[in-house]
């Protein structure tokens, strides 16, 4: 396949807010290793992680070009990549790497999942890193079983509208929060059983009636420091804390003690720790794709943005504005 001698993409050259963007049209193709490939980007996805590498929050090599996650097809595929993935030229993959947000990536072959035709490419963009962190919460941080109540903050949102999903495919009660009707209406969509609305009432008070005083028996939280206290209130005696993300800023200043008052588990897992081997991250691909395909789970897009737009997206998902995955058009 002929390829062009440069591309399009965004860097990242100093951290800051994000108009230290830059959109370059004449950036070097990535090249790639023996096991690697070449994929042509199509869709990128937007996710928390790339604010928190523009603003230094995850220290990053400077400069590097932005985005973790997306889904294209394979232009090119080492020499020794092994033939038992099953991987060709001209196949649909969705990928977890660093570099997402240019026209080609390079990537790890052992880390790149095959799209089935039932999940289409934009689908593909929107699960590879939200749709396996929220399964890997609900399998390995905090194996979410039927009966459980489940408290997801930020139901609305790309990652907690997929918890829930998920969470009720389980078999579990969720409770959701949400910051507006609006957005109540998209966390009753998704599933939640009893959305809460965070700005007009006390959560912990909520929650405290909900589950006749227990609390819940997983929290499932990427708001960072502005709900900790309250998630680990609103976690019940022996239950697990799960703390995905900062979106609010870094916790700080936490004293281990506060778990023994009633023996929570506080978790605070990264996606890359749970599909490390190449047999975790296949079942759990596989589990997720069924998912996906069958319908269990549905794939709620909250924007589609040039990739000139990116700052914009970024600003948007940082400020609320926005309900569903925001994806941007490679």
């Amino acid at each position: 396949m002929s390829l062009p001698s440069s591309m399009r993409g965004v860097q990242i050259h100093q951290v800051g807010d994000s108009s230290i963007l830059q959109h370059v049209d004449n950036l070097a193709l990535p090249s790639i290793g023996a096991l690697d490939v070449l994929v042509k980007v199509e869709y990128a996805g937007v996710n928390f992680i790339d604010i928190y590498q523009r603003t230094g929050v995850y220290a990053m090599p400077l400069p590097f070009t932005a985005g973790r996650e997306g889904s294209g097809t394979i232009v090119s595929i080492g020499s020794a990549v092994p033939s038992t993935l099953s991987l060709n030229v001209g196949d649909r993959i969705a990928v977890f790497t660093q570099g997402t947000m240019a026209e080609y990536v390079s990537a790890p072959a052992s880390g790149v999942m095959k799209l089935p035709a039932s999940v289409s490419t934009q689908s593909g963009a929107a699960i590879m890193l939200q749709g396996l962190t929220a399964w890997t919460m609900v399998q390995d941080a905090h194996k979410v079983e039927a009966g459980q109540t489940i408290l997801v903050q930020a139901a609305a949102g790309g990652t907690g509208g997929l918890l829930v999903q998920m969470c009720k495919y389980l078999g579990a009660t969720v409770i959701g929060t949400v910051s507006t009707p609006q957005k109540a209406e998209v966390a009753k969509r998704h599933g939640c059983d009893h959305v809460i609305l965070y700005k007009d009432v006390d959560v912990e008070k909520e929650i405290s009636r909900l589950t006749d005083g227990k609390g819940c028996h997983a929290v499932l939280s990427g708001v960072g420091a502005a709900t900790f206290e309250a998630d680990l209130a609103c976690t019940r005696r022996k239950g697990t804390l799960v703390s995905y993300g900062n979106s609010s800023g870094v916790v700080a200043n936490f004293g281990i003690l506060a778990l023994s008052k009633k023996n929570v588990k506080l978790v605070r897992p990264t996606l890359a720790n749970y599909i490390t081997e190449r047999e975790e991250f296949e079942e759990r691909s596989r589990e997720l794709l069924e998912l996906v395909g069958s319908g269990a789970v549905k794939i709620e897009l909250g924007g589609t943005y040039a990739l000139e737009s990116l700052g914009e997206a970024q600003d948007d998902l940082a400020s609320q504005k926005t309900m569903g995955k925001l994806l941007v058009k490679v």
